[in-house]
């Protein structure tokens, strides 16, 4: 085999962090929604705008626009299509959220390492938490919960389009923070009805994409804890399950299958969304990825196989 002529991928991979945290922090000042409201704002202008000096804010402009995320407009800046759909704040698509979410949670990441030698999670506080879902975590709230919708979005547009609901009337959603899929499958679908099944903060969170979406009628909600219910609320002939099972180990993951099984009537079903790697464990990369994000995020999950299920 030829060896590659530069070692340039591997530069690339590892200077990886520095798009992210240039993005992120772009997204904390609201630089795209900025532009947006003055496109061809320029490296002054900018820096006037947020209290910057000009030398910072035009670095930072010109980081974003390597990034694909900017375009010069005469002798300023504006954004590209991809950030006036998803960086600009109060747009549907509003990604920022996610952004802020995944770099408040690299605190983890940067300790590695760590949960690699350890077999433990990095990234919450384990000795105060029993997971990384700890309803007191302001930053997760502000964020993290926020970011579902979008971070979903697109998956529930794929799923409405892979799989036939028409035959299904009620559908229960567990994990459902964000109503993403229930959102877009009810818009797919016009006889459905959705319920979301989550933690009684996370319902609350959710209630706004719902209503801006225009679907109360047609999405109901019910808090509660899948892990400690009893049971699961009945009446519904489909259940989903989207990127709920990679955060819980095998065990855990048993338990949550069983008592949706048993919530649903002779002949229901049981549809998962998850991120799968290859059954030789080679890829993809993000699902390979995600996997080592529940190292250092949780207790034993991890990204499963494609045929099995398993990790």
């Amino acid at each position: 085999m030829r060896s590659p002529r530069s070692p340039r991928r591997l530069m690339e991979i590892v200077t990886g962090m520095w798009g992210a945290k240039a993005l992120a922090e772009a997204t904390r000042l609201d630089l795209f929604s900025q532009l947006s409201a003055a496109p061809g704002s320029t490296a002054t202008e900018v820096a006037a705008r947020n209290g910057l000096a000009v030398r910072p804010a035009e670095q930072l402009l010109t980081a974003c626009a390597g990034l694909g995320l900017l375009r010069r407009q005469g002798p300023g800046y504006a954004n590209t299509p991809e950030a006036e759909t998803y960086l600009v704040r109060g747009r549907p698509d509003y990604f920022g959220d996610a952004v802020l979410s995944l770099d408040h949670r690299y605190a983890g990441w940067m300790r590695l390492g760590e949960a690699l030698r350890s077999n433990a999670p990095t990234n919450f506080d384990a000795q105060a938490s029993e997971s990384m879902f700890d309803p007191e975590d302001t930053e997760l709230q502000q964020h993290f919960w926020k970011s579902m919708y979008a971070l979903s979005a697109t998956s529930a547009r794929a799923l409405a389009a892979a799989y036939d609901f028409g035959p299904v009337r009620r559908l229960l959603d567990v994990g459902g923070g964000g109503a993403a899929y229930d959102i877009e499958l009810c818009r797919a679908y016009e006889e459905l009805r959705a319920t979301v099944f989550d933690l009684p903060f996370i319902c609350e969170l959710s209630r706004e994409p719902v209503s801006r979406a225009g679907l109360t009628d047609r999405i109901s909600f019910a808090p509660g804890d899948f892990l400690r219910e009893a049971a699961l609320p009945a009446g519904h002939d489909a259940v989903l399950l989207s990127q709920v099972l990679h955060d819980w180990d095998e065990r855990t993951n048993r338990l949550i299958l069983a008592k949706c099984f048993a919530a649903l009537p002779s002949g229901g079903r049981i549809l998962i969304s998850e991120l799968l790697v290859d059954d030789t464990k080679d890829g993809p990369l993000l699902p390979a990825l995600m996997s080592l994000n529940m190292l250092v995020s949780t207790w034993g999950a991890t990204t499963r196989r494609r045929s099995t299920g398993r990790g």
